[in-house]
C-alpha cells in the first residue's frame, strides 16, 4: 500500500543527506518534492501545502541533535505531521448500548457489505460479541443473499425480510429480534448508490433517526482518492458519522483518501480493509501507517498478528519434538498455516523495516506457499514423519505428484534440514528456545 507515495517521499527526503544543518534554503527543495509527492497521491492541494508549511515552520533553525543528521530530523518531522494528518491517535469503535447498533453507510461498490461481515467477524472473535447482521439493501440484486453467504461463512446470523421494501421497518424489527435472541451487537448494512442522490440520502437519514445508532460508520473505497473525500463530506454533513472505514488498501491505492479525509470531515479512520478474506481487517493506527508510508515498517502490528496466532501448547509440543530430533514436515506445514493466518505475505514483509522497499518489484501473492504445500502433501505420512527416509526415487515420485521438479524438492529438503539444525541449536540456549518458537509461530 502507498508504494508510489513511499518511493517519492524517500527520494525527496534524501535531498538533505550530508548537510550539517537545516536551513531555509536546503529545506525548501525537499519540501517542494514532498508537496509534489502528496499531490501526486491525490491529496488535496491546500492540505498538501499546509502540511509542508507546518513541517517547514518546525524545521527552520533547529539544531540537529548529535544522533541525527538533517535528513533524519526532517523524516521525523514529516512522520509526526503525517501521523497528525491521519488523526493522531487510534480511535476504537463505540460498543456501548444494549444492543450496540452500528449503521454502515457508503456508496455502492465501496465494499460495504463485505466489510460489514469483516466487522462482525472481528467483533465476534476479538471482542466476544454476539452479533446480528441486518440486510437493508433492498435495491441491489442479490445484496441480501451476499450478506447471508458472508454470515454463513463467519458463523453470524443474518436478519432479513425478503419482500419488505421498508428499510426503517426492517431495522427496527431486527433490533427487536436481537434483544429477543440475546444478541448484543447489531450491524445494519444499508443500500448504496453509484453516486450521492437525494433519495439515497433521505433513506439513510430516516434509518439513522429511527435506530439512533451508537456508531455510524462511512465505508469508502480508498482507490477512489479525492472523490472518496468529497463523498465522505456529503455523508458527514447529513449523518454526522462517527468514523471512517477505508477498504481496498491492499490494492493500487495512491493514499489520498487516507491522508486527506480526517482534515476534511474531522472524523477518525477507525478500520482499514487489507484483502478479500473475512479476517483482512485492521484497526487503524495513524502512527504505524505513517511509519509504513516512510518505509520504516510496522513491527508492532507484525508482533500483534504473530501473538494472535501463537499457540503455546502447540509450541511446547514442537519443542519436545525438536529436542528428540522428531521435527517433521507435518510440523513444518503447521507453521506455514500459522503464517498464512497472519495475512498477505507481501503485506507482512512490508511491516519489517527496510524489507518493504527491497521487495517493491517482487510479486508475492497469497499462494506463495502453494508449491511447498503441494510437495509436502505429495509425501506419504511416513515420509513426512521421517524426512531422512526420502531417497532419490521417492523424490522423483514426490516431484511428479506435486507438479514440481526434483530440483525444487531438493531445495525444500535442504531448507528444511538447515532450519531443523538451527532449531536444534536454539534448544541448547535455555530461554532462547522459547524465543525461537515465538519466531517460528509468527514471523517465519
Amino acid at each position: 500500500m502507498f508504494q508510489n507515495l513511499s518511493e517519492k517521499l524517500d527520494k525527496a527526503l534524501h535531498v538533505l543527506k550530508g548537510h550539517g544543518k537545516i536551513t531555509e534554503v536546503n529545506v525548501a527543495e525537499t519540501l517542494k518534492e514532498v508537496r509534489k509527492a502528496l499531490i501526486n497521491a491525490d491529496v488535496n492541494y491546500k492540505i498538501a501545502k499546509d502540511f509542508t508549511a507546518r513541517v517547514k515552520e518546525k524545521a527552520i533553525g533547529q539544531d540537529v541533535l548529535t544522533t541525527l543528521n538533517p535528513g533524519q530530523l526532517l523524516v521525523k518531522l514529516v512522520k509526526d505531521e503525517l501521523t497528525d494528518l491521519m488523526g493522531g491517535e487510534t480511535v476504537g469503535v463505540n460498543l456501548t448500548g444494549s444492543p450496540t447498533v452500528i449503521l454502515m453507510s457508503g456508496l455502492q461498490g465501496s465494499g460495504k457489505t463485505t466489510f460489514s461481515g469483516k466487522l462482525a467477524n472481528y467483533l465476534t472473535n476479538k471482542k466476544s460479541k454476539q452479533v446480528l447482521l441486518v440486510g437493508c439493501d433492498i435495491y441491489r440484486p442479490a445484496a441480501i443473499n451476499q450478506l447471508q453467504i458472508v454470515g454463513e461463512q463467519i458463523g453470524v446470523e443474518v436478519y432479513a425480510e425478503v419482500g419488505n421494501n421498508n428499510p426503517v421497518e426492517i431495522s427496527l424489527n431486527a433490533i427487536k429480534h436481537a434483544k429477543a435472541t440475546g444478541k448484543n451487537t447489531v450491524i445494519i448494512d444499508t443500500a448504496g448508490r453509484l453516486a450521492v442522490d437525494k433519495e439515497m440520502m433521505t433513506e439513510i437519514s430516516n434509518i439513522h433517526k429511527a435506530v439512533n445508532p451508537q456508531e455510524t460508520l462511512f465505508v469508502v473505497d480508498s482507490m477512489t482518492g479525492q472523490d472518496a473525500v468529497n463523498t465522505a463530506k456529503a455523508f458527514n454533513d447529513l449523518l454526522n458519522f462517527d468514523g471512517v472505514i477505508l477498504t481496498k488498501l491492499d490494492g493500487d491505492t495512491r493514499g489520498g483518501a487516507a491522508l486527506s479525509i480526517k482534515s476534511i470531515v474531522n472524523k477518525p479512520i477507525k478500520f482499514i480493509g487489507t484483502g478479500e478474506k473475512m479476517d483482512a481487517i485492521d484497526v487503524f493506527h495513524p502512527d504505524r501507517m505513517a511509519d509504513r508510508i516512510l518505509g520504516m515498517g510496522d513491527v508492532v502490528s507484525l508482533v500483534e498478528r504473530a501473538q494472535e496466532q501463537y499457540d503455546e501448547e502447540a509450541a511446547r509440543k514442537i519443542q519436545k519434538k525438536i529436542a528428540k530430533d522428531q521435527f517433521g514436515f507435518d510440523d513444518f506445514l503447521a507453521q506455514i498455516q500459522q503464517i498464512k493466518k497472519m495475512g498477505n505475505v507481501k503485506d507482512l514483509m512490508g511491516m519489517i523495516p527496510g524489507v518493504g522497499k527491497a521487495m517493491k518489484d517482487i510479486d508475492i501473492d497469497d499462494d506463495a506457499f502453494k508449491g511447498i504445500e503441494a510437495i509436502i502433501h505429495s509425501m506419504t505420512p511416513s515420509e513426512r514423519t521421517e524426512p531422512k527416509s526420502i531417497n532419490a526415487s521417492r523424490k522423483k515420485r514426490i516431484a511428479k505428484g506435486s507438479g514440481s521438479t526434483i530440483q525444487e524438492v531438493n531445495q525444500l529438503m535442504k531448507q528444511f534440514t538447515q532450519m531443523s539444525k538451527m532449531m536444534k541449536m536454539m534448544q541448547g540456549g535455555g530461554g532462547n528456545s522459547r524465543k525461537m518458537m515465538q519466531m517460528m509461530q509468527g514471523i517465519r
